[in-house]
């Protein structure tokens, strides 16, 4: 059972808050009282300030107001044992599916655009409890993964993991699902250790940047091969590629597409 103990109001309402939502048995104690922990207590969360005097097999977490999540997953990994890796699961593609699992219980999961991936995996890596934290990318979609692998710190082990059949089906109310359920089994394979992912875009990769290009143009502009290339390998957007070119051959960017300036 987890305990929570503590006047800090902030800490109380987030913890509890979180507790609730992953339907975990807890139970509180007012901070000022001198009642026994409960029979079977294994955690007890308090607040940054809190005294704490607990006699073992119990063990305190300290909560941040700004971050209860962390003490939660903390607690939670207390109850199982305390000597889960992390595992961050990813499964890349235009808006990538997150699972971040400590030992075999998944405790949090994400579907973010990809420019954020590679945040969103280094922000739960630095949360993450145990030694050896290790980061498994699906092998899948190639440019978007190098992407992401290359926006990890240095010091992070990474793994490429073949992701053949780790998108499950998806029944009815699921839809939406599948790349975050895809990063939840990648997770769970180990994969080959590597340190960044040179990949050259495919003509039909940067035909298709073309074909985006011109959709999103006003002026149904397609992009040349060394910006659509820059594209397909995330260095720019297709609104930054855009402006560059139309920077490059002297076009106004104010929507005109003839160039000139009659003023």
């Amino acid at each position: 059972m987890i305990v929570v103990k503590t006047d800090n109001f902030e800490v109380y309402h987030g913890v509890v808050t979180e507790l609730r939502e992953r339907g975990v048995t807890f139970t509180t104690l007012d901070a000022t009282s001198d009642e026994p922990l409960p029979e079977g207590t294994e955690a007890l969360i308090v607040g940054p300030d809190d005294d704490v005097a607990v006699e073992d097999p119990v063990e305190f977490v300290r909560a941040d107001p700004e971050n209860p999540r962390a003490a939660v997953d903390h607690a939670l990994r207390l109850l199982r044992g305390g000597g889960d890796r992390t595992v961050v699961g990813v499964d890349p593609g235009e808006r990538p599916g997150v699972a971040v699992l400590s030992g075999d219980t998944v405790v949090a999961a994400f579907a973010v655009p990809l420019a954020d991936a590679a945040d969103v995996v280094t922000e739960e890596l630095a949360e993450a409890a145990g030694a050896d934290p290790v980061v498994r990318v699906g092998d899948g979609a190639r440019l978007q993964g190098a992407q992401i692998i290359d926006g990890l710190p240095d010091d992070v082990r990474v793994e490429l993991v073949d992701e053949t059949g780790t998108t499950p089906y998806l029944g009815q109310g699921a839809r939406g699902m599948g790349d975050v359920l895809a990063a939840v089994n990648i997770a769970r394979i180990e994969g080959d250790p590597v340190d960044s992912r040179d990949v050259e875009p495919t003509a039909g990769e940067i035909r298709v940047v073309k074909t985006r290009s011109r959709e999103v143009s006003p002026e149904n502009r397609e992009l040349p091969d060394g910006l659509a290339r820059r594209v397909a390998l995330g260095e720019l957007d297709v609104d930054e590629a855009l402006a560059a070119h139309r920077n490059e051959d002297g076009s106004e960017t104010d929507g005109s597409e003839d160039g000139n300036d009659d003023a």
